[in-house]
């Protein structure tokens, strides 16, 4: 009877734990995609130039990608738990602010300090889901909660449009901030028996810059490839002479493989290993890529080929999250911070590369761009393996060889 009840408290106690990990990662992910659609609202409320306006997407951003591996270096030191209760606190209190600006430079100090906070709690949810999970389970855990994240995309972000259509764009923000602070109270609960801090010496090791670039690239290149032809998805097709409702259509798919990628890609990793799950997904990319390219030009299975590729893509995420934690297992929530600042880094290029090649030769050239990038994020990530084999991260392989 005393082994059903430790059983039951314990599946318990990890149904919360997915839980809160899920809704923390949907309401920073709503916060992060929301802004966008609003830009419109915002720039004429505060009379300025619509481009003007798209700084306060700039500044998260930036500051989001600047100031988390900062934030994760201080979770492994002083506790993963207490920082992201305290980021938490600090997102609440930026949304709040947010609503609350009285002008556009007050709102893009808000939206700075919504980045900064944003920086300090995904890696800590990440970072804390991983090590509470049995190692067999630890990718599919992970999975669930990036779930969160996107989808606050399809969700999160169609809803705060709606609520600032119906009320208006600072009620968006004011409820962010409400919800984020009790959900802050949640995860300080959830996680109180977390591990403890370790020790500066022992978060440094094995942490060095080859090692660390070695294992990121696969991540740049990954998002590159990806966003250089999600950013541009409307546009291509709209130059293509597809109308919104097939577009719209589109996106459901986009975003429907999204989901089913992410959950297959954590337990595809937690059953075959973390390696060969980044290299389907990376070969997958590329190839999806390719049949997309195919499916435009013959104007058939258009939805379906974008859903493809989404689903291709996303089975790559929670595999290389697997892949670091197990690696820099002493600084998880630092190397997943610097994790996800590789993916905005890759965003950032993405959008750069995908700008250039629809401007010169159209979107059919930046899907083949494309895949020539997924198809080097493969190589990159065996580079990667193999590096690992002789020596640069030896000293963690005993903690899960199937991590590649």
């Amino acid at each position: 009877m005393e082994t059903v009840n430790r059983d039951s408290s314990a599946v318990a106690g990890a149904f919360g734990q997915l839980a809160v990990a899920w809704l923390t990662m949907f309401i920073v992910g709503s916060d992060l995609f929301v802004i966008s659609p609003l830009l419109p609202l915002i720039a004429a409320d505060y009379e300025v130039p619509p481009t003007a306006a798209g700084w306060s997407v700039t500044a998260f951003a930036i500051t989001y990608m600047v100031s988390a591996p900062l934030l994760g270096h201080l979770a492994d030191r002083v506790g993963r738990a207490r920082v992201l209760t305290c980021c938490l606190c600090a997102f609440g209190t930026a949304n709040l602010f947010t609503a609350l600006a009285g002008n556009f430079a007050w709102l893009l100090v808000t939206r700075i300090a919504a980045g900064a906070a944003a920086a300090g709690v995904s890696p800590s949810v990440y970072a804390l889901t991983g090590a509470g999970a049995p190692a067999e389970q630890r990718a599919s855990r992970l999975a669930i909660a990036v779930s969160g994240l996107l989808m606050s995309l399809s969700l999160g972000t169609p809803v705060g449009l709606l609520t600032a259509a119906w009320l208006c764009w600072p009620a968006v923000f004011f409820a962010l901030g409400v919800v984020s602070l009790p959900l802050a109270g949640a995860n300080h609960r959830i996680w109180r028996h977390s591990p403890a801090p370790i020790s500066r010496a022992a978060a440094a090791e094995g942490l060095t810059p080859p090692a660390v670039a070695a294992r990121l690239a696969p991540t740049v290149l990954w998002s590159a490839a990806l966003y250089s032809v999600y950013t541009y998805l409307g546009e291509g097709l709209s130059a293509s002479g597809y109308p919104a409702e097939q577009i719209a259509q589109v996106l459901l798919f986009y975003g429907s493989g999204a989901m089913a990628g992410t959950l297959l890609g954590g337990r595809f990793a937690d059953r075959l290993g973390a390696q060969l799950a980044i290299s389907v997904g990376l070969l997958a990319l590329c190839s999806s890529l390719l049949l997309l390219l195919i499916a435009l030009k013959s104007e058939m299975f258009v939805s379906c080929a974008f859903g493809l590729v989404s689903l291709s893509a996303q089975l790559f995420f929670p595999a290389q999250q697997l892949r670091l934690a197990h690696h820099f297992c002493n600084s998880r929530a630092a190397i997943l911070a610097w994790n996800n600042s590789a993916l905005f880094l890759g965003i950032s290029l993405g959008s750069l590369i995908g700008g250039q090649a629809i401007g010169l030769a159209g979107y059919d050239s930046d899907l083949v761009i494309a895949a020539a990038i997924a198809a080097v994020a493969w190589i990159s990530t065996h580079d990667g393996h193999r590096r690992s084999e002789t020596g640069i991260t030896l000293p963690h392989r005993r903690f899960g060889a199937r991590a590649g």
